[in-house]
């Protein structure tokens, strides 16, 4: 029996070229889901893929069958719609499907399961032709079951270094294909609430409950998944709307279906993915709702989902980064799960399934070791795809042993093997040497620069084609940009194909934005540089000065005022971006981004007085945030005196008679359990008398072999975390 996409290639293949040119320009303006530049020399196969992405396979029939009619195909079209009822009913007969409404109930289930296993089983990874297969290199993630309690207070910059999180010793671990089997423990009719940072997983997870249902695997009670993204949701937002009016703008095979076997007789999930992408006015206060064909806006349909109001007995699994996630209040949320990425075992793991050459993957395991800095941060999933990609690159082409580790050299390298990428695919040119490919993609680079440092002052991972067209790249005309945001951007198709933009992870777009900012800085930009300086803690005098000497600001100054800047920002969205800033103002990064950067700047005096500014901050009692991203800071600079510092300190026999600050109580934990070294006997009371500083000591327990803590005064949450780090498997602590 031939498959409705075999149905359609074969009815394509009988048009000549002119006429499936006509064929798809009915189709691109007879439906606002297929774009003009989608349709622009896509050959047969793409075109069928298309539509049935687009409609769904029995739709995709109807709409071929209306357009063959249409370009004068009458006949073509009689039999694609008899070969298409034909298979239909052999496949009722084949498989004892009931007739009747419940036949097509469950022949859109059936095709419902064929469609989203499509949908799940590739994800987009950036820089390939092709999307990755997820079976290829999906690595189990660490999940854990938590509470709601602080979740307003979560900070990203804590959970990126999550060396200084400690797994509470009741966490439970969960598989995400587990999720909704654990909800059901717990109570079904609340839903399923997941946190987690950018790039940590929750996308990829989503993708791999959706796939072991679509197989078979998990889950056979649930009889129909909905994937619902709320970046494509935000294009409806405004539209007054039945839930089921809702549900078929996503999916439009539900059209036909009887809507009360649909929603009272059969087992419904809804997976929200990505909450913090949401520009829905969430109000949990507003009008009740209790049916699917009552009228509202979409943020009313989806709270009163959330709430039980609608559709009691269906499974909603919601994800978001850790800010966003306070919107639902806990009273709705029935499982709250936390995605940590990879715990070191899951790291190697995903390393060798990357890569796999064992000998290259031996050896970037070890070199990423040599920088624990490195390693810690590799629990991000993205930012191991990105670690490896440059890695390997730079392995392949050199054998180098040493490898720059600093974060801002290794996004440089990333830029550069993208630009390469894009210039092979598109313009067929060869590798070529790093300063011309700068210099050739230079205008290119530099509007990127400004739309990822526009859209991080207004906290936006996620923009549109307006906002591109704002910092002059259009879409619609210039190639270059066509093949560039290919490469660099996560591109993604909403409703009536509205395109969706983002970089390939937050990182790359705080590390653009710092190049567009370091660049503003050397033409003498000022009026781009205001962001840092008008909401700074400093005088009206000050900031009158800075305009009227705005043609001789100092860089230490800038980095000051960014500094200031990063430190007030409730959720550290500007703490990576001070990083790449500070790591961009170094001679050895100048030169690697010679060709983008037309004249290079000797910053050494105001590099010494920006590490001044940050030691001396590191000495008040500023957030456990500040003080490790001040600590990055540093390292980026390539100034390891405080490091080293610390690390004389912890080696001291005898007591220095400095009492450490809060802070610096902090990094020191940081610093333990950075390193390799294992003390052989530590006292809290060596380093501080205060009892609030003691806790902040507690994780560093798991890197000694002997702890005193007489008279440390632990609470229970102290114990907790002691209890907590002596479970570490390689805690060496007795």
């Amino acid at each position: 029996m031939a498959s409705v996409e075999e149905l359609l290639l074969n009815s394509l293949e009988k048009l000549k070229e002119d006429h499936l040119k006509k064929f798809q320009w009915h189709l691109k303006n007879d439906h606002e889901c297929i774009s003009e530049y989608e349709m622009e020399n896509a050959d047969r196969l793409k075109t069928v893929d298309k539509m049935v992405d687009c409609f769904g396979p029995e739709e995709a029939v109807k709409n071929m069958v209306c357009i063959l009619r249409k370009i004068n195909q009458k006949k073509l079209a009689e039999q694609l719609k008899n070969k298409h009822k034909k298979a239909q009913t052999e496949s009722n007969t084949n498989t004892s499907v009931p007739v009747g409404a419940d036949a097509e109930l469950q022949n859109f289930f059936k095709t419902q399961k064929t469609n989203m296993k499509k949908k799940a089983k590739y994800i987009f990874e950036g820089n390939k032709e092709k999307d990755t297969d997820l079976t290829t290199v999906y690595t189990e993630l660490f999940i854990t079951e938590g509470d709601m309690e602080d979740v307003n207070q979560e900070h990203e910059i804590l959970k990126i270094d999550d060396a200084l999180k400690t797994q509470k010793s009741q966490d439970k671990t969960i598989k995400c294909e587990d999720i909704f089997n654990e909800l059901k423990k717990k109570n079904e009719e609340k839903i399923v609430l997941t946190k987690g940072v950018a790039g940590i997983g929750k996308t990829f997870s989503v993708h791999k409950l959706i796939l072991d249902w679509a197989e078979g695997k998990t889950s056979q009670d649930i009889d129909c998944v909905f994937l619902l993204p709320f970046r494509e949701i935000n294009m409806i937002k405004n539209r007054e709307i039945s839930f089921h009016e809702f549900l078929l703008r996503f999916y439009p095979g539900l059209k036909d279906l009887e809507k009360s076997q649909l929603y009272t007789e059969s087992k419904l999930a809804f997976i929200f993915d990505g909450l913090d992408e949401s520009r829905l006015p969430l109000n949990f206060y507003s009008r009740s709702l209790n049916t699917v064909d009552e009228r509202s806006s979409v943020d009313v349909l989806f709270t009163n989902l959330v709430k039980g109001n609608l559709l009691p007995s269906a499974l909603v699994w919601v994800t978001s980064r850790p800010a966003a996630a306070s919107q639902i209040p806990p009273e709705y949320v029935g499982l709250f799960t936390e995605m940590r990425g990879f715990t070191d075992q899951q790291k190697e793991e995903y390393f060798r399934k990357r890569i796999r050459d064992k000998t290259m993957a031996d050896k970037i395991i070890k070199h990423i070791k040599t920088s624990r800095s490195l390693y810690i941060m590799c629990h991000i999933p993205v930012f191991c795809w990105i670690t490896a990609t440059v890695l390997q690159h730079i392995l392949i082409r050199s054998s180098e042993e040493k490898i720059s580790t600093t974060l801002t050299e290794m996004y440089i390298h990333f830029l550069l093997i993208q630009m390469n990428m894009k210039n092979q695919k598109y313009d067929g040119k060869k590798q070529r040497q790093c300063t011309k490919l700068l210099q050739s993609n230079r205008k290119t680079i530099m509007k990127l620069a400004k739309l990822a440092f526009e859209q991080l002052k207004q906290e936006n991972i996620v923009f549109y084609e307006k906002d591109l067209k704002k910092c002059g790249i259009n879409m619609g005309k210039d190639t270059e940009f066509t093949g560039m945001i290919a490469e660099i951007f996560k591109k993604e198709n909403g409703l009536y194909e509205r395109k969706v933009f983002s970089f390939v992870h937050l990182s790359v777009q705080e590390f653009l934005a710092a190049v567009h900012v370091f660049i503003c800085y050397l033409n003498k930009n000022m009026r781009e540089l205001q962001f840092f300086f008008k909401d700074s803690q400093t005088t009206v005098r000050q900031k009158r000065n800075f305009f009227f000497r705005s043609q001789i600001v100092k860089f230490h100054e800038l980095t000051k005022s960014a500094t200031d800047k990063a430190m007030q920002s409730k959720r550290g969205h500007l703490d990576l971006f001070l990083r790449f800033l500070m790591g961009i103002s170094l001679e050895s990064s100048q030169n690697l981004l010679e060709g983008l950067i037309t004249q290079t700047k000797d910053t050494t005096e105001s590099i010494r007085q920006t590490t001044e500014y940050i030691k001396q901050l590191q000495n008040n009692n500023i957030t456990d945030e500040a003080a490790v991203n001040l600590f990055y800071c540093l390292l980026e600079l390539k100034d390891h005196s405080l490091y080293e510092e610390i690390q004389s300190y912890i080696s001291s026999d005898k007591h220095t008679g400095r009492e450490l600050s809060s802070s610096m109580c902090t990094v020191l934990t940081y610093v333990l359990l950075m390193s390799e070294k294992v003390v052989d006997e530590f006292s809290p009371k060596t380093f501080t008398s205060s009892p609030a500083d003691y806790k902040r000591l507690i994780p560093a327990m798991r890197c000694c072999r002997k702890a005193l803590l007489c008279g440390c005064k632990l609470t229970a949450p102290s114990c907790e975390s002691l209890s907590s780090a002596l479970q570490f498997s390689n805690c060496v602590l007795k």
